[in-house]
C-alpha cells in the first residue's frame, strides 16, 4: 500500500473511531436530557414559596454567579496527552492555567502512549465528553485549541534498547529499520488517526475544526536519572538502562544518539502537521528551548522531564502560538 493510501486509511480509521463515540455520546445526552428534565420537575414541585428572602438554591446561585464574574478566564484549552500535560507540581497545562490565564479541560496522562491515545476509543469519548462540558457552561466561544502530546512514551522505557545495536556492531548505534517502523509507521499513523478522530468530533459538535498543538520534545541527556532519582518504586530512568545494556557507557555519546532520535521524531511529526487535510494542525518545535550541554541540569529536572524553570520555557513557546491563532 502507498503512503497515500496508508494516510487516508489513518484518516479514515480516525473518522470512524469518531463516528462511534459520537452515536454513543448522543445516546448518553438524551438519557442526560431526560435525568435534567425528572430532576428541575422534581425541584419545581417542592420549590418553597417565595417569602421575600432568597430561597437555598437561589442564594446558591447568587453566590455562584458572583464567584464566576471574580474569576475570569483568558479562554478554554482541551489537552490531551502524557507526562508532559500531567507532571507533579509542574507541567504545560499547569503553567498555562497559573501564568497564562486559561482553563484547560485535560485528559492527559502521564505514561500514555500515542498508540493509547489514538486507539482506546475512551479517551476520544472523554475529550467528546469534556467539549460537551464546555459548551453546557455557556462558555461564548469555541475552545481556543486541543493540545496533543505524544510519543515520548512509544520510544523510551523497557522497549528503547529495542531500538539501539551494540556498541561492538558493525552497525552500531541506533537501529535504522526498527526506528522508521516505530517513528514512521506505529507513531505517525496513530498520530494521523487521532488527529482525525478529534477534528471529526470538532466538526460534529462545534461546526468547524479547532487548531491542533502537537509538539516534538527537546534533545533529553540519558545521564539516568529518573522521577526524585528514580529510586527502585519510582518511575525512570527511560534511556540509561537501554544505553547500558548496549555498551554505550559514556554520557557524550548517549546525548547525541538521543538528539537523533528526537530530530527523526519531530522531522515526522512536521510532516504530519503539513498534510494537506491537516491544515488546523500547528506543530511546535521544542529543540533547543532547554540545554543538553554541561549546563543541562538547571532545566531538566530528570532524562525525560524538565524542571520548573524547564517547563516555563517550554510553555512560552506553547503560550506564543496560542497567542497567534484567530
Amino acid at each position: 500500500m502507498s503512503t497515500d493510501n496508508l494516510i487516508e486509511a489513518a484518516i479514515d480509521a480516525g473518522i470512524k473511531q469518531a463516528v462511534t463515540v459520537l452515536k454513543f455520546r448522543n445516546k448518553a445526552l438524551e438519557r442526560r436530557k431526560s435525568a435534567v428534565q425528572a430532576h428541575i420537575n422534581k425541584v419545581n414541585l417542592i420549590k418553597p414559596e417565595h417569602s421575600g428572602r432568597e430561597s437555598n438554591v437561589e442564594s446558591l446561585a447568587s453566590a455562584s454567579l458572583s464567584q464566576n464574574t471574580d474569576m475570569q478566564s483568558v479562554g478554554v484549552l482541551v489537552a490531551e496527552g502524557d507526562s508532559w500535560f500531567d507532571y507533579p507540581f509542574h507541567d504545560i497545562l499547569r503553567i498555562l492555567e497559573d501564568e497564562y490565564g486559561y482553563d484547560v479541560e485535560s485528559m492527559a496522562h502521564k505514561g500514555d502512549t500515542i498508540e493509547e491515545i489514538a486507539y482506546s476509543g475512551g479517551q476520544l469519548e472523554e475529550l467528546t465528553r469534556r467539549i460537551e462540558k464546555i459548551l453546557r457552561r455557556g462558555v461564548t466561544q469555541s475552545p481556543i485549541a486541543i493540545l496533543l502530546s505524544g510519543g515520548g512514551n512509544d520510544v523510551a522505557g523497557d522497549e528503547f534498547g529495542l531500538l539501539l545495536n551494540h556498541i561492538n556492531s558493525a552497525v552500531a548505534g541506533l537501529n535504522a529499520k526498527i526506528l522508521d517502523g516505530i517513528i514512521n509507521e506505529r507513531i505517525r499513523y496513530a498520530y494521523i488517526t487521532i488527529i482525525s478522530a478529534i477534528t471529526e468530533v470538532c466538526m460534529h459538535k462545534l461546526g468547524k475544526p479547532i487548531p491542533i498543538l502537537i509538539h516534538g520534545y527537546d534533545y533529553p541527556v540519558p545521564d539516568g536519572r529518573g522521577f526524585l532519582g528514580g529510586f527502585t518504586l519510582l518511575p525512570g530512568p527511560w534511556l540509561e538502562p537501554g544505553f547500558r545494556a548496549k555498551g554505550f557507557n559514556e554520557l557524550t555519546g548517549r546525548i547525541v544518539l538521543a538528539a537523533e532520535l528526537i530530530d527523526r521524531l519531530n522531522v515526522m511529526l512536521e510532516e504530519v502537521a503539513s498534510l494537506t487535510r491537516f491544515s488546523h494542525v500547528h506543530y511546535i518545535d521544542l529543540r533547543n528551548t532547554l540545554s543538553n550541554g554541561a549546563d543541562y541540569k538547571d532545566l531538566w529536572e530528570n532524562e525525560l522531564h524538565p524542571n520548573k524553570a524547564g517547563f516555563e520555557r517550554v510553555t512560552k513557546r506553547f503560550a506564543d502560538i496560542i497567542n497567534t491563532l484567530p
